[in-house]
């Protein structure tokens, strides 16, 4: 793994090469995105049919679009049942931790009898995207759908592409229905999102998309924004590890390796004032290639966004995770807790050797869809909050008003719009 001094043009050269993997960057698929978009809004089910035999090589009908009880059943029978009593205690995590997240409605009232509150409910339906392909993360559907029920949704819709056989991954079903998802279509891509987005004859419009998926998900999602909202557009996954003298080579190494295996664009970079470290780092990493099962994929993405950084002091390693804003953060120095609260921008930090990046993926309960691609700077994970709604109610009495009204209609004149004015003035004439 490459070794590089730690200094303004090297951040600086860091920080360009990261925002290459932005998905705003992939303009030359965005006409294949809309052609697709459109087809599905325009010849809805027969659209879906027609993509699915083209890119999942199965045909799919009305009679098959959705998950029938049979298949979830048949899904648990498939699954070892250590690893659905994992999944439950996992959903359980998650499920403590945003239940933490909740608010009230409130309201306040004044002495003139004036009232001002915000209502908060959830929204609607919500509309789940699980990705197939390289690999099925049971994962994700728990760490979309846990928020949403706990948020107090009661429709759940769920789309992710069926194999060949036309069966869903088994661990994906089982994970959707500890979760609580409502139903399950066999519709994965761009066709899947713009489903969920303008509905069709099988799957229903739904007000809000969330989760992961490739490049055509990514663009889709950013295409149908303002018909539904989506929780963001993710980029490729992140790590970036701050370590001194005192830190494990092996762990920090594991560590970094555990992200650069999602795929070719994925980023591992490890930041330390250690040279010794970073030269141990890079034998550890060496060593681990030949054993993992995804070597191929580890080593594409550590050519391209691999990197160790050798800093002259602390300050420089903090202002340099500040900068990068990664989705994954670790504190593996002799006092992590003090490096902590220097940290503006970070999707989710771990702090000490033995809260591995894996462990917020799997089982701690925060949630694992986080901010990508510097968007940490102002995103934040997915939360409770992208489940719900909040109104404003506004109520004043007569008495309140007539206290106010003068200088709402000054207001209203100096921005020149009279009606305004008048809709105050006229109560007091």
């Amino acid at each position: 793994m490459r070794i590089v001094e730690l200094n303004e043009n090297t951040k600086g050269e860091l920080l360009d090469k990261l925002l290459q993997r932005s998905p705003s960057n992939y303009g030359e698929y965005e006409k294949i995105v809309a052609d697709i978009i459109e087809n599905v809004r325009t010849k809805k089910d027969e659209a879906l049919f027609e993509y699915t035999l083209k890119f999942d090589k199965f045909a799919l009908s009305k009679e098959t679009i959705k998950v029938t009880e049979a298949e979830i059943k048949e899904a648990y029978d498939a699954l070892d049942s250590k690893f659905i009593e994992v999944m439950k205690k996992s959903a359980e995590n998650i499920k403590s931790f945003h239940e933490k997240q909740k608010r009230t409605s409130f309201i306040d009232t004044k002495a003139d009898g004036s009232i001002l509150g915000q209502r908060i409910y959830p929204i609607e339906i919500s509309g789940v995207y699980v990705p197939g392909g390289k690999a099925a993360y049971p994962s994700s559907v728990l760490m979309n759908v846990v928020p949403a029920k706990v948020a107090g949704v009661e429709r759940i819709v769920m789309c992710t592409p069926p194999g060949a056989d036309g069966k869903v991954n088994p661990g994906t079903l089982v994970a959707a229905d500890i979760a609580g998802v409502t139903e399950v279509y066999k519709v994965g891509g761009a066709q899947a999102i713009a489903a969920m987005s303008f509905g069709t004859e099988s799957v229903p419009k739904v007000d809000k998309i969330t989760g992961p998926g490739n490049i055509f998900v990514a663009l889709a999602k950013k295409a149908c924004f303002g018909y539904v909202s989506i929780d963001s557009i993710a980029g490729p996954s992140e790590i970036l590890v701050l370590a001194d003298e005192t830190s494990n080579p092996r762990y920090v190494a594991a560590d970094l390796l555990s992200q650069a295996e999602h795929d070719e664009m994925a980023s591992a970079i490890l930041i330390t004032t250690s040279m010794e470290l970073a030269n141990k780092v890079s034998d550890e990493i060496d060593g681990f290639l030949k054993t993992l099962d995804r070597s191929e994929i580890i080593r594409k993405s550590l050519d391209n966004y691999g990197y160790i950084f050798v800093a002259d002091n602390m300050d420089d390693m903090i202002d340099a995770a500040n900068a990068v804003a990664s989705e994954h953060l670790e504190i593996l120095t002799k006092n992590p807790f003090e490096v902590m609260p220097k940290i503006k921008h970070a999707g989710a930090i771990f702090l000490g050797a033995y809260s591995s990046e894996p462990l917020g993926d799997y089982f701690a309960g925060p949630n694992h869809i986080l901010p990508t691609n510097q968007t940490a700077r102002f995103f934040s994970p997915l939360s409770v909050d992208d489940f719900i709604k909040k109104t404003s109610i506004i109520a004043y009495s007569e008495e309140g008003l007539k206290a106010v009204h003068e200088d709402i209609e000054l207001f209203a004149k100096n921005e020149g719009l009279t009606a305004h004015a008048n809709s105050i003035a006229v109560r007091f004439e």
